[in-house]
């Protein structure tokens, strides 16, 4: 029986896994917490990323290892790399942690970005907002997610508080100022590529943020056709740059019917959990069968999903349950501000449907106006 690694014990892991069922997959687990929620179900060895002891432990447990969180030490998935078969590659890995590496891939492959630049010094961050002018962010270029470090600067009375939040940050992971981009709409490709090469994308996402977090996405994107064919081949240009192997996601802005690449996940992705219900093959399953060279399955869609996200707590699960639509997702994490914790999803076959169903479950918890933008692109996809 095949054994798969998975680097990073959240709730990624913790749904490959479940998804790697059926197929009669074993897992193993490595975090550096020994309360990582993918533990619950799975065999897990803790330790440090950087700890070769347990780095080797894990790699004689396993047959193919992945990941489940791109922060991993890209020098670790390199040692493993040296041993076991890895994917994705290190190399996408590497990029993907690094904003600055990142975009300047997008530019090299003729993917279009905000305006960027490198911040190392307070000198270079005068010059880089003189250049790129305001309203702009401060980010730094490795270790940030979900919002965090990050610093929106808006007048030039801003810059010191900028420098004096993530200053300190320059020598340590780097920074990069970025244009601010008065998007109409936040989209993405979530796609695979086997180890065959052959490339396959799920219809595009719809996804609305707050505080920095993914709040609700939808599929099929709401009038995304015209889209859909620049934002998937953008997805299969950086999957064929970096002969990725697994699931990632594109994450782009739309702006004047032009897509602007924000960043990529080397991984499974937020925006894709619609996918488990909502999707002919989920993307952690399509996942698993990509890094162990299996066929891939198909990505169609199955009508029409809304995923809403859990922040913080899990609200009362009963409205999302009583639906005809619902299916509700608990990570089995303890309560936290900011902490992705669970998900629902509703799918149906048509449009109007859902967004009944959806009227229903809102009102039930009592978050209509939390999440009336993705109420009001439902109905524009009726």
């Amino acid at each position: 029986m095949t054994t798969v690694g998975i680097l990073g014990g959240g709730q990624l892991a913790r749904m490959m896994a479940l998804a790697g069922a059926p197929l009669g997959l074993r897992f193993l687990v490595m975090d550096e917490s020994a309360e990582a929620c993918a533990g619950q179900f799975v065999p897990m060895v803790v330790g440090d990323w950087r700890d070769e002891g347990a780095l080797a432990e894990f790699a004689s447990r396993v047959d193919v290892a992945t990941f489940d969180f791109e922060n991993v030490p890209a020098e670790s998935a390199e040692w493993l790399a040296a041993r076991i078969p890895v994917f994705p590659a290190p190399r996408a890995l590497r990029i993907a942690q690094d904003r600055l590496a990142e975009k300047t891939l997008f530019n090299e492959l003729g993917i279009g970005t905000p305006a960027f630049a490198a911040v190392d010094s307070r000198a270079d961050l005068d010059a880089a907002v003189a250049r790129i002018g305001l309203p702009c962010i401060l980010k730094t270029r490795r270790l940030g997610y979900d919002g965090k470090g990050q610093f929106r600067l808006r007048t030039p009375a801003d810059l010191d508080a900028a420098w004096s939040a993530l200053g300190a940050q320059a020598a340590k992971v780097g920074l990069i100022l970025e244009a601010f981009v008065p998007f109409e709409r936040e989209v993405s490709v979530v796609a695979v590529r086997g180890l065959d090469g052959e490339f396959r994308a799920w219809p595009l996402t719809e996804n609305w943020h707050r505080d920095g977090i993914l709040a609700a996405s939808m599929a099929p994107c709401a009038n995304g056709d015209a889209l859909a064919p620049q934002a998937l081949a953008c997805a299969q240009k950086v999957a064929v740059a970096l002969d990725y192997v697994g699931v990632f996601a594109l994450e782009l802005f739309v702006r004047e019917g032009r897509l602007l690449a924000n960043e990529m996940a080397p991984r499974v992705h937020n925006s894709g959990h619609w996918t488990i219900e909502g999707a002919e093959t989920s993307q952690f399953e399509n996942h698993l069968r990509a890094v162990l060279g299996l066929p891939l399955g198909s990505t169609a869609a199955v009508g029409t999903s809304v995923m809403l996200n859990w922040v913080g707590a899990m609200p009362d699960a009963l409205p999302v349950l009583r639906s005809a639509a619902g299916h509700w997702h608990d990570y089995g994490k303890t309560p936290r501000a900011g902490r992705k914790v669970g998900h629902a999803t509703l799918r149906a076959d048509a449009p109007a449907a859902l967004a009944h169903e959806l009227d229903g479950v809102l009102h039930g918890l009592r978050r209509q106006a939390e999440f009336a933008p993705l109420r009001a692109a439902l109905d524009t996809a009726r």
